[in-house]
């Protein structure tokens, strides 16, 4: 039976982070650590359970994309051909902070190309998907792997960053454009992390302006959006040059295809000293106050993309997410267009207490279940959570409706006429 879409985008996420680490002898798999390889169909059963129709989920591209042209479609035709059958829409994560084997890392110059082609090969195999994070938060990919040296190439300098990051958000832009050929209609929601850096002296102010004005250098770049000056000279200074920096303002029309979505964790926020090292400062502004300041940049609507913190203590995770949400309806009610929330992820996590640097073992109880496939105290809360507001929300602002098709509306080359008439009803009111 075909589903109305939802007006509000309650989402989980199923963790498919692969970056390579220890030189790139050792990939961390994270499906692979949380036991989703073997209980997916469970772990999509456990979506439904939660009253959610929306996953942020992705094939694991390591494993799927194993060369130029070449791919094993199986694990993915089974995962999707069951979300399909659910009626779950997937929020398509085709590469997280990993590459495959042949490409190497995001040093290397034809990573655009290739996961470009890679996305457009997924979209024709699976042309009813409309939902797509090419790469999931660009600049943290970016960062961890190529200025902190934790992952994948494993460098550190300016000019390593500054390389991976224009091939990273050049594969997500080359790739919306790719997904768009075939689904003119595909709705891009950037998961990118929301940060801010506050200056622990009036030494370390300066150090802090830069790191503030970096934070948005990859969202400036795929949204085509002019840089600051001072960040102007410092990619130039790194290795971009102005024929590369032309192309990202070339495709600011890929914007309006976009949902500006962001993450935020106690970790997000930065103190800095002033020799520019930094350390978590945890919660200081929060999640509205930094949500303001993107989405005063960019003027996209926005989405809570990931949130969620390791339940320590007894409820630690439950006051979390109630804390987040009073976010999101604090921003929503300021007239910003909220229109999604996503508690990320759905099952317990592995080593994320040393961004995967660390190969311990360690579960980091973040889940909404824990590895055994129990619901924790927060899964339970957000279960109530969507169930009181899934039907409130519409009625209490006014804001835009993501136009979704879902699974069971898709019909080959087109939609029904049926559907297009829900659609304008709703929007009627």
């Amino acid at each position: 039976m075909r589903q109305d879409p939802p007006a509000f985008l309650f989402a989980t996420g199923i963790e498919n982070s692969n970056p390579r680490i220890k030189g790139g002898t050792l990939r961390v798999d994270e499906m692979a650590r949380c036991g989703h390889y073997e209980r997916w169909r469970e772990d999509f059963a456990l979506v439904q359970e939660l009253g959610l129709r929306f996953l942020r989920y992705g094939p694991p591209i390591h494993t799927t994309l194993l060369g130029a042209g070449r791919h094993d479609w199986d694990f993915a035709d089974q995962t999707f051909g069951e979300l399909q059958r659910r009626d779950i829409v997937p929020i398509v994560d085709l590469c997280h902070f990993g590459v495959p084997d042949f490409i190497g890392d995001f040093q290397n110059p034809d990573f655009p190309r290739l996961f470009a082609d890679y996305a457009g090969a997924f979209a024709r195999r699976f042309p009813w998907v409309q939902l797509y994070t090419p790469v999931n938060e660009m600049y943290i990919c970016a960062l961890f792997s190529a200025r902190y040296g934790w992952w994948n190439e494993q460098l550190a300098t300016d000019r390593s960053f500054v390389t991976a990051l224009k091939h990273v958000v050049g594969g997500n832009l080359l790739a919306m454009r790719e997904i768009l050929k075939v689904r003119p209609d595909a709705i891009f929601i950037q998961s990118e992390s929301t940060e801010y850096f506050h200056a622990q002296s009036p030494a370390a102010i300066g150090p802090a302006e830069i790191r503030n004005q970096e934070r948005f250098l990859s969202l400036d770049l795929n949204y085509g959006r002019r840089v600051d000056s001072g960040m102007y000279e410092y990619l130039m200074d790194s290795g971009m040059t102005r024929e590369e920096y032309h192309f990202f303002l070339a495709h600011s029309p890929l914007k309006r295809h976009c949902i500006m979505g962001n993450d935020y964790y106690w970790t997000n926020e930065h103190l800095v000293h002033e020799d520019g090292h930094t350390r978590a400062s945890g919660e200081v502004f929060g999640y509205a106050v930094l949500t303001r300041q993107y989405h005063d940049r960019y003027g996209l609507p926005v989405m809570h993309t990931e949130t969620n913190i390791r339940d320590d203590n007894e409820g630690d995770a439950e006051r979390w997410l109630w804390k987040q949400w009073a976010n999101v309806l604090r921003v929503r009610n300021d007239g910003v267009p909220v229109i999604g929330f996503t508690w990320y992820s759905l099952t317990d996590q592995v080593d994320w207490d040393t961004a995967l640097r660390e190969d311990n073992g360690h579960v980091d109880k973040v889940g909404l279940y824990d590895l055994e496939r129990r619901i924790r105290p927060v899964g339970r809360a957000y279960q109530r959570l969507v169930a009181q507001w899934r039907e409130v929300l519409p009625a209490q602002s006014l804001c835009l409706q993501v136009p979704v098709v879902m699974p069971s509306a898709y019909e080959g080359e087109g939609l029904p006429e049926a559907y297009w008439a829900r659609q304008a009803s709703m929007r009627r009111g």
